[in-house]
């Protein structure tokens, strides 16, 4: 397994990480993204450590907090084997505070974590959302001081837009906090947004690129076919999606692209995808999910091989989409903004 540094960091991650959104199914949504419960999720956890994959990514409000406690029980006796990344942000309950980034919120989330996954520290503490309504510095300094604690190691965010990220970035260094490091984001093949402003930034201030859903919520996993409808066991026929559709034309001519490239290197379509988004720059590590040992397998074959540059660009060209403004007007001028791509 290839470890690499995450953003301005001496933290080293393994660039796959196991996804627990799978566990718990505590509720209509997560169901549609599995139902995995603690001897199945033990099983798959072993199988990632056997391969070298020692990041298992988790959220407070995956299944209302059974992801983490199912987590926490699969790595009873091991916690020092492994890096855990949990978030907070999001509602878990119906009071006015028991949701954003304010210190009240924080602290009691991050609390509650540590008590559900069984450990006392938690290695990279994401911010899932961008709280509007709480100052950053109240953020930025509650998470300081988590750090300072020694409740959490490394701070990063998620979903976050460029301006949003810079602005913390800016609130860490003006006051000495711990600045994010990486940033969890939304990026694969079919979903090629994040280039335009979140992967410059990445690149000019130093915040690696952990990406979730790299396969398009199973789009690009290899079941979706021209023509050929969705399979129900799917978690796009379940409900289980997220993000803006994709096009017909963009999604199959990226699946025709990808069918080409599987046949040239033997490797299968998920595979390819995976291993395109591995290239492509600050990006760290991809958060895999599984709901079965099959699926874990066959992701975890998207490492130890690249792609040639011949088949990146190929894949390039059948993803291309064209660039919101101010974008393509940048392209226009490489001397103010080199393109992206």
């Amino acid at each position: 397994m290839e470890y690499r540094q995450l953003g301005r960091s001496g933290l080293k991650i393994p660039v796959l990480s196991y996804g627990t959104a799978t566990f718990g199914g505590g509720n209509e949504f997560f169901k549609a993204w599995g139902n995995t419960q603690v001897e199945e999720a033990r099983r798959l956890v072993d199988i990632c450590l056997e391969a070298g994959v020692n990041l298992f990514d988790t959220a407070n409000v995956y299944s209302q907090g059974m992801a983490e406690e199912i987590l926490g029980k699969t790595l009873e006796g091991r916690r020092h084997e492994v890096l855990i990344s949990t978030k907070a942000t999001f509602p878990m309950g119906e009071g006015p505070n028991d949701y954003g980034s304010s210190r009240a919120h924080l602290v009691k989330a991050c609390e509650d974590s540590l008590r559900r996954l069984g450990t006392d520290y938690i290695d990279i503490y994401h911010m899932h959302g961008f709280d509007t309504h709480t100052p950053v510095e109240e953020t930025l300094r509650t998470l300081d001081t988590l750090v300072q604690s020694g409740k959490v190691r490394y701070i990063a965010c998620s979903n976050f837009s460029g301006w949003h990220l810079m602005k913390s970035l800016s609130v860490s260094e003006r006051y000495g906090w711990a600045r994010y490091v990486g940033h969890q984001a939304y990026y694969s093949l079919a979903n090629r947004e994040f280039e335009w402003e979140l992967m410059p930034l990445g690149v000019d201030q130093g915040v690696g690129t952990i990406v979730w859903s790299p396969l398009s919520a199973g789009l690009l996993s290899g079941k979706i076919r021209r023509g050929q409808p969705i399979p129900e066991t799917s978690r796009l026929a379940q409900g289980g999606s997220q993000g803006p559709k994709v096009p017909d034309d963009l999604l199959f001519g990226i699946i025709d692209a990808l069918d080409a490239v599987a046949a040239e290197t033997g490797k299968t379509v998920a595979q390819v995808a995976l291993n395109w988004l591995l290239q492509r720059p600050t990006v760290v590590n991809l958060v895999i999910g599984a709901r079965n040992e099959e699926q874990l397998r066959q992701n975890l074959g998207a490492v130890g091989w690249n792609l040639t540059p011949a088949q990146v660009a190929q894949l390039d060209a059948a993803s291309a989409t064209p660039p919101i403004y101010p974008y393509w007007h940048q392209r226009g001028f490489p001397m103010l903004g080199e393109p992206v791509v």
